[in-house]
Order: structure tokens, then C-alpha cells, then sequence
């Protein structure tokens, strides 16, 4: 597809996104500047994050370190670099590198390999919000997604806190397959106040995707995380190197 075509597909994919935003905020009395949405580019080129950016786009998410850390070289629009994916702790500062947010921290050991990093790497402190697994109990389809236990957060948040070189932003989630968003969404809300009763500042819920974005919304979302809704179809790029 010619940079024109991409263009306006994506411009017009972004109006009707912003449009359900809009009305799920409306409903939810908040304010629309109240949610950031952030597009999760992975498996899509560095060519589709400058143009997303030209239609006003900052916020960007990728879930895979090789393919990350190409992406955000080969980038030069300046937008913020958020991470959703799981990390093993041996690729924990190479994600710092690059990374302003990771949404998935949901181990001590794995925050102290982010706080290490984040050190070495950045000259300013990396943004952390703790990963919530709202359904324990359930491994999953595809595999754990990994994410602390809902009463752990608060002590993954203290730690987090111990690291100058660590900022806590908030907590993040992913709604269980096949069950109501609406509980699950209500159970992070619950986390996140608790969190913010001990840390003011970790404001951020990283709630909701294409599919329950208005459920997110409804229960506190700050940031909505969007692919698939936004970019298009992943399986036509089959057989293609993003990068």
C-alpha cells in the first residue's frame, strides 16, 4: 500500500476509534482528555508509527525487544515508547533503553533488572506500572500473561518506589478471555485506589483493548491500549519483516 493510501486508512480508522472514545467517556462523565490512547504497533513497520504520529499520535506500544528496539532506531518522530509484552529479565535492559513506560513489571526480580538498566542507560527515570493478573486461577489459551496477584501490587509498588532510577506510574491489566470485562475491570480499579492511597502519583490504569475498551473506560481507564481497531488486520502481513 502507497504512504497515501496507509494514510488516509489509518486517519479514518483513528476517527471512528476516536469516536467510540468519545462516547465512552461521555457516557462515563469523564472528560476525553482524560484517556490517551496508545496504538500497539508491533508487527507493523516504523513507517506506520511516523505516520500515526502525523495524524497526532504520541503514545505507541510494542510487545517484543528485537523487534522494539529496531523499531524505536529506525523512528524519528517523537513519540513516547510504551512496552506491554512479557520481559525475561536478561532482556530487562535493553527495554529500559528505549522503553519511556513498561506496562508489564509484575516481579520483584524483574524490577530490580528494570531499576538496574534503567540506570545504566537512561538518563531519566523509567515509567513502571504494575501488571495485575486479574484471573490467577486461569492459565490461559495461549499461555500465562503473566501479571502479580491483585494483593501483591502493593508491595511490587513499594519496590518500585525504593528504585531512583524507577518511576511508579500505575497498574495495568488484561481482561480474562471469555468473562466479563466489567468485573475484571472493576477488581483493577479497586487495586489501582489502593495503590494510589499509599502513592498519589500512580495515577495510570492500562485498561482495555479493541474489544473492551468501554469497559476500561467505564472503571477509571487512563490509557486504552489499541492494534488490531486501529492499524488493521495483522494477517496480511504474513510473510513480511516489520520493522
Amino acid at each position: 500500500m502507497n504512504p497515501d493510501a496507509r494514510l488516509a486508512e489509518l486517519s479514518a480508522n483513528l476517527g471512528a476509534l476516536d469516536k467510540r472514545i468519545s462516547a465512552a467517556c461521555a457516557e462515563a462523565g469523564r472528560d476525553r482528555q482524560s484517556v490517551t490512547l496508545v496504538a500497539v504497533t508491533k508487527t507493523f513497520p516504523a513507517s506506520d508509527v511516523e505516520l500515526l504520529a502525523s495524524l497526532g499520535i504520541t503514545d505507541v506500544a510494542e510487545n517484543r525487544d528485537q523487534e522494539a528496539r529496531a523499531k524505536s532506531a529506525q523512528t524519528s518522530a517523537d513519540v513516547r515508547w510504551h512496552f506491554v509484552g512479557q520481559i525475561q529479565r536478561n532482556k530487562a535492559a535493553s527495554v529500559a533503553s528505549y522503553s519511556d513506560v513498561v506496562h508489564s513489571a509484575d516481579r520483584p526480580e524483574l524490577i530490580t533488572a528494570l531499576a538496574r538498566g534503567s540506570a545504566r542507560r537512561r538518563a531519566s527515570a523509567l515509567g513502571v506500572l504494575i501488571q495485575v493478573n486479574l484471573d490467577p486461577s486461569e492459565p490461559g489459551e495461549l499461555g500465562p500473561r503473566g501479571g502479580a496477584h491483585p494483593a501483591d501490587a502493593p508491595g511490587l509498588g513499594e519496590l518500585v518506589e525504593s528504585e531512583p532510577s524507577l518511576r511508579l506510574r500505575g497498574v495495568m491489566a488484561v481482561a480474562p478471555r471469555g468473562a466479563d470485562p466489567d468485573a475484571a475491570f472493576a477488581q483493577l480499579a479497586a487495586v489501582s485506589r489502593v495503590l494510589r492511597a499509599r502513592f498519589p502519583g500512580a495515577a495510570w490504569i492500562s485498561a482495555g483493548m479493541s474489544g473492551d475498551l468501554e469497559s476500561a473506560i467505564r472503571h477509571g481507564a487512563t490509557h486504552v491500549r489499541v492494534g488490531g481497531d486501529l492499524l488493521g488486520s495483522r494477517s496480511r502481513l504474513r510473510g513480511t519483516v516489520a520493522g
